[in-house]
Formats: structure tokens, C-alpha cells, sequence
């Protein structure tokens, strides 16, 4: 049977494609007519791919009575190839997709001699200046196609390298404890957003994690080691980096601290003088907005410490997420008694699998302590969505999460791209 990913990897490109389309097409070239919107000149934030294929659509109509054909290349420019009759149709269109991009500069300066936005080439008089055009276009594209590709492969051979690196040693550690207070990790921050999420798929943010990368942070400072190999050298790194989280948390100007946030530490960082100056350095009204995560194995290991950070930091407003839960330890923690806000419940196949005994369980569980008291995480399908909500979880975390916010922005703006449209 054939590899279904090498075909895919084989599939041609549009600049291939239009290439061999101007090829075949110097047999047929009378009565045609070329246009090229330069969409790669825009500002960057007018040619995301919501703009480009708002600006592609309008050629529908054309392509699907065969009157041209439509290329849209990897830079985001786009040709148009037509027959000759429909020029008054398509300079309309043209015009049309410029009322898209009027408060960019490309148009809102454009010089009418310098044909910044679309360049037109008639294919009878034209055709050698344009095939050229497209053979360099191509030529370029699978120089960039060949870069990248070395550029995955050598990253590809560092994350290898990366889990059978050496593991982490007091030695390499404190070199990495020294350079963590001179780095600016705002780059290596990341935001998760946690959603409820309607049957219609349609997100709604509640709060969002806040994280420092471990990935890329040991890409950046350490390729060649394992920084997870060793537990408890692990353990004191992360206190650092939470130490480097809570200063970034009190810089509005280093990382953005909007709405309601959680950020996993240490309980151990909780009892620190540097928690007690980042508690004095906030508005007690961003207390109630923050969430502190805790690792349920952080909370077992000392539960009395647990228990007196918890209760100053409850105390103070914040409160207080109990992340990592499995089904098997979700039965066996009192989290009532121990005081937890939130829970956040890891999603795994195997509790569909567990059939009717492990859902009715959860129903329970979720009816008796309240949706609002579960977060379901690591969603990375739909399936983890519908089976939460099959028992009562409204919140959920992870990557089908991301999509589902991604593509209702995109729809958001397509929306407002057509309004904009009419009104013009």
C-alpha cells in the first residue's frame, strides 16, 4: 500500500501549477488576459489568510463558469487568468478588493503609473515577459521549499538530540539558574485559553493559563540536555522559573495580564519572600482574577505545607487549581477536604473506553462538586469536547481548543471583511 503522506508531500504547489498552466497555455495564449494583485505588498496584518481569501472569493463566479483561472501563490499574490470578454467584469473585481485594503498604503498611496496593486499582461503580446515572470516565481519558491525543509531536518535531529541528551546535573544547572536571571523569558511565555464551548463548537473564553515553554526554553539555552531526566534537579528549576514568572507577572509591560489568569508554581514558591512581593506588588483587585495551579504530586508530598500555603493565598483572594488529575487518583483525593477551588481533569481515550461505569462516575462526581469546579485538559479532538460535555465539564483546555478560538476569529473577521464590502 502507499505511503498516504509522501503523496501529500508530492502534491504541487500553486507556483508549480500556474507554471505548468502558462506552459500549456502558449498554444491557446490569444484572447487572454492576465492580472496580478501584489497582495505580498500589503502591511502584514492586511495579508492574514481571512484577507487573502476574502480577496480570492470574489473570483468564484468567473472561475466556476470557466471564464479564468485563479492562483494563489505562497507570498499571497494572486493571478488571474481570463479570457478577454470578461475585462470589464474583472477590472470591477479588481476595484472591489481594493475597497478591502483602502486604509493600507499600497493602496491608499498608490501612484495609478506605478501599478503598485495589480499589474495586467495580455498573453498574445506578453507571453514571454510573463512566462519568464512565473519561472522565477517558481524557481524561488522551491529554493525557499528546499531551505525550510533543511531547517525542519536539523531541527527535527535537535529535538532528538534533546531527549537522549545528557541529563541534568547540579553543575548545568547552576549555569542555567545564572543565565535564567539575566534572559528575558517574556519570549518563552505562552497563554492557553480555558472555554466553554457551545454545541455548535463556538468557544468562550473563562480564563487563560499562563506558562513558561520548557520546550523552547531548553532549545534556547540548553539543545544538548535533558532537563527533565533528573526529578528533583527539575524541581529546583522550576522553582527559578517561577520566580522569573511571578517578576514578569508584575511588569504589565513585559507580558500581557488581561482577564482572568492561572499560573502554575511550586508550593514551595508560595512560602518565598518573592511570592510575598509579588502579592504586595498587585492590586488586591487582581487577586480574585488570578488562579494558582498546584501538581497534585507538590501537594502530597508535604500535604502541611500544602495546607498553610493554601490557606494564605485563599485567605488573600487568589484561588487555588489542583492540575493533573487522572480518573484514577480522581476518586481517591478529597479535593472538598483539601480545599480546591478548580480541578483540572487530564482528557484520555480510555475513559470512553471505560464505557457506562466510568461515565456514570464522572456525571456523579461533576453533579455533586459542580461544573464550575472541573476544567477538561489536553483536548486535542473533538471527541475529549463531546464526551466532557456528555458528563457535566463546561470548561475545557488544549490544542482543539486553540483551533476552535483560531477559527472563530477567522469567521469574525471574515464577517466583518463582508460588512465592510457592502458598505462600500
Amino acid at each position: 500500500m502507499a505511503d498516504r503522506s509522501d503523496g501529500k508531500k508530492r502534491l504541487p504547489s500553486q507556483e508549480n501549477l500556474l507554471l505548468d498552466y502558462v506552459r500549456r497555455l502558449e498554444k491557446h495564449k490569444d484572447g487572454r488576459k492576465v492580472v496580478i494583485l501584489h497582495l505580498s505588498a500589503l502591511r502584514p496584518f492586511n495579508r492574514r489568510d481571512q484577507h487573502i481569501r476574502a480577496a480570492a472569493s470574489n473570483f468564484d463566479a468567473l472561475v466556476s463558469d470557466m471564464t479564468g483561472q485563479l492562483f494563489t501563490m505562497k507570498n499571497s499574490d494572486i493571478y488571474f487568468i481570463f479570457k478577454s470578454e470578461a475585462q470589464a467584469g474583472v477590472e470591477t473585481i479588481v476595484q472591489k478588493i481594493k475597497y478591502l485594503f483602502d486604509d493600507d498604503p499600497l493602496v491608499a498611496e498608490e501612484d495609478i503609473q506605478t501599478q503598485n496593486f495589480a499589474t495586467w499582461y495580455d498573453a498574445a503580446t506578453d507571453y514571454d515577459n510573463f512566462l519568464q515572470l512565473v519561472q522565477g516565481m517558481a524557481q524561488s519558491e522551491q529554493e525557499r521549499q528546499a531551505a525550510v525543509r533543511s531547517r525542519m531536518d536539523a531541527r527535527s535531529a535537535l529535538k532528538a538530540k534533546q531527549k537522549q541528551g545528557e541529563p541534568l546535573t547540579p553543575d548545568v544547572l547552576a549555569r542555567v539558574e545564572t543565565a535564567l536571571i539575566r534572559a528575558d523569558l517574556s519570549n518563552l511565555a505562552r497563554r492557553q485559553f480555558v472555554c466553554a464551548v457551545d454545541s455548535k463548537l463556538v468557544p468562550t473564553q473563562t480564563f487563560s493559563e499562563l506558562f513558561i515553554s520548557i520546550s523552547d526554553l531548553r532549545e534556547t539555552l540548553l539543545p544538548g540536555v535533558n532537563l527533565t531526566a533528573n526529578r528533583w534537579l527539575f524541581q529546583h528549576l522550576t522553582e527559578t522559573l517561577d520566580r522569573r514568572m511571578l517578576s514578569m507577572l508584575t511588569k504589565t509591560d513585559s507580558i500581557s495580564i488581561s482577564g482572568e489568569i492561572s499560573f502554575n508554581v511550586n508550593i514551595a514558591t508560595l512560602l518565598s519572600k518573592e511570592f510575598q512581593s509579588f502579592d504586595d506588588n498587585i492590586a488586591a483587585s487582581r487577586r480574585g482574577q488570578m488562579i494558582i495551579e498546584l501538581q497534585k504530586e507538590d501537594i502530597f508530598s508535604n500535604l502541611s505545607s500544602y495546607v498553610f500555603a493554601r490557606e494564605f493565598v485563599q485567605d488573600k483572594g487568589y484561588r487555588v487549581c489542583m492540575d493533573g488529575v487522572t480518573l484514577e487518583t480522581l476518586t481517591m483525593i478529597h479535593r472538598e477536604r483539601l480545599g480546591i477551588d478548580l480541578t483540572k481533569l487530564v482528557w484520555d481515550p480510555e475513559l470512553v473506553d471505560g464505557g457506562e461505569e466510568v461515565h456514570s462516575l464522572l456525571k456523579r462526581v461533576v453533579d455533586e462538586e459542580g461544573a464550575d469546579k472541573f476544567v477538561l485538559i489536553r483536548c486535542d479532538n473533538r471527541e475529549a469536547i463531546d464526551f466532557g460535555k456528555s458528563v457535566g465539564i463546561e470548561q475545557f483546555q488544549g490544542r482543539f481548543v486553540e483551533n476552535l478560538i483560531a477559527e472563530d476569529n477567522r469567521r469574525r473577521e471574515m464577517l466583518r471583511l463582508k460588512r465592510r464590502i457592502e458598505r462600500n
